[in-house]
């Protein structure tokens, strides 16, 4: 079973993560003119925001964030980064895990609208945010990484997550 353990951005599992992530995102960037930037400890960390590893034994193998950004048109807003699993861990469904705990963080620091960017051909990442019900909005930011923008509103989410119980050390399994 995979635990999400939330963590410091720049613990040294949670940094780890975002290397493998940027050093990939790099890599097979059109141009190869990706922009890394290591984020901001303090926009992590509640209420402001949370970052999640997602472990496997002992090997840590993905990582997501949410972070408080300035107000949208609902209300509270909070942008989802980094979403991020190491290749032999994906198609379990450990993405969407990532996103429902994510989501969840979100609405109860009180987020009315949760939203997010990427690229065009971060074609599964794109399948992964329609499949959870994002949908395309207009440009928030100015990523110059970035060509798709979406949104979910969270006004009717119901707080909490059934089927989840915490584990000792602030983790979280699947029941």
């Amino acid at each position: 079973m995979p635990t999400i353990t939330p963590l410091p951005v720049d613990d040294p599992a949670a940094h780890d993560l975002l290397a493998d992530y940027f050093l990939m995102r790099a890599a097979t960037f059109p141009g190869h003119t990706y922009t890394t930037v290591f984020p901001d400890p303090a926009a992590f960390e509640p209420p402001a925001g949370v970052f999640l590893v997602l472990g496997e034994g002992d090997a840590n193998v993905g990582c997501g964030g949410i972070r408080r950004i300035e107000d949208g048109p609902h209300g509270p807003r909070y942008e989802l980064k980094h979403l991020y699993l190491r290749p032999e861990t994906r198609g379990r469904g450990w993405g969407r895990l990532l996103m429902e705990d994510l989501e969840r963080r979100a609405a109860e620091f009180g987020a009315a609208e949760l939203v997010l960017d990427t690229h065009h051909t971060l074609e599964a990442a794109g399948g992964l945010y329609e499949a959870t019900g994002f949908v395309p909005i207009d440009p928030y930011n100015d990523n110059p990484n970035a060509t798709r923008w979406y949104g979910k509103s969270l006004r009717d989410r119901a707080i909490g997550r059934p089927g989840t119980a915490a584990q000792p050390g602030g983790g979280e399994t699947l029941a």
